[in-house]
């Protein structure tokens, strides 16, 4: 679980985002940091019973990095307010393979799984196998218990307008095409991180119904594209 002094750094980075800050309260930072390791290597444990594309790997791998780039930003404030794992087969490799991921952020977090900005050849691979395997697809995302735990993909504010050119603009796959991101996501409340049975039984169950998605692209698609 969560502990509460890694909700609290958090918060408090948030009001107090300046290297002095952060520097003056490193052994906190060092803390929490720990905290997100320890889950981290848990989570991975666990899904890996259910999941073979899980295996253990360095659990400090698998954390982002606390520190902004802010070389393309106006936003110059050093750090981030949150702390980001990433449970998958290559770990923060991310842009050509669909993961779960852990977000740390009081009152914002959240646990998820999906392809997110993926490079462009991928991203073509997705909608080709989604547009000829349609009905495979709808078998997941349009699951019963699939929809009750996430409801639709996640838009994101950055879906197409149109049909991607060189598709039926009236085929059944139409909305789906439109995706340039392909994720659904739990909510975790603060009370439910910091409840360590609460925790394990929200983000496992969600897991459980993402394997199947993450499947998709994680092996049919990227059969489909080699065949």
């Amino acid at each position: 679980m969560i502990k509460q002094d890694t909700l609290t750094f958090l918060n408090d980075i948030k009001i107090n985002n300046n290297r002095e800050w952060f520097h003056a309260n490193k052994k906190m930072y060092e803390a929490a940091k720990q905290n997100i390791i320890d889950v981290t290597s848990y989570l991975t444990n666990e899904i890996s019973k259910f999941d073979n594309d899980i295996w253990a790997f360095d659990p400090k791998k698998a954390l982002f990095r606390i520190a902004r780039d802010v070389r393309f930003s106006n936003d110059k404030t050093p750090y981030k307010t949150n702390f980001g794992s990433c449970i998958s087969p290559k770990a923060k490799n991310i842009y050509d393979q669909s993961t779960y991921y852990l977000h740390i952020e009081p009152g914002k977090s959240f646990f998820t799984s999906g392809v997110y900005m993926p490079y462009k050849p991928f991203l073509n691979d997705i909608r080709r196998t989604i547009y000829y395997n349609l009905d495979v697809f709808i078998n997941i995302v349009e699951n019963k218990e699939f929809v009750k735990k996430f409801g639709n993909l996640v838009d994101d504010n950055d879906k197409l307008s149109r049909v991607p050119i060189g598709y039926d603009k009236d085929s059944p796959a139409a909305e789906y095409l439109k995706h340039k991101n392909y994720f659904v996501q739990i909510s975790l409340s603060d009370e439910v991180l910091v409840d360590e049975k609460l925790f394990s039984e929200n983000i496992l169950s969600a897991a459980r119904l993402m394997k199947p998605f993450n499947d998709f692209f994680n092996h049919f698609v990227k059969d489909e594209a080699s065949g």
